[in-house]
């Protein structure tokens, strides 16, 4: 389901293809390393690294982390 305008999607898409190649490179690292931070809050304090690890990998990937 989307609620955006055809119109708008086009015009955000321009907008973006606007940007240099580093730019929207650089966009998507942000943007993971925001959802990586979400992730990271969400799980429970006390975790050791290897856990925290797994956890994580499971969470953004939805599989467990290969060995």
């Amino acid at each position: 389901m989307t609620d955006t305008s055809p119109e708008i999607t086009e015009l955000v898409r321009q907008k973006l293809m606007a940007r240099s190649p580093e730019e929207r490179f650089l966009m998507g690292v942000r943007m993971f390393d925001a959802a990586r931070d979400m992730v990271l809050a969400s799980l429970p304090a006390g975790l050791s690294p290897e856990e925290l690890k797994r956890q994580l990998f499971q969470r953004l990937y939805g599989q467990p982390k290969p060995s």
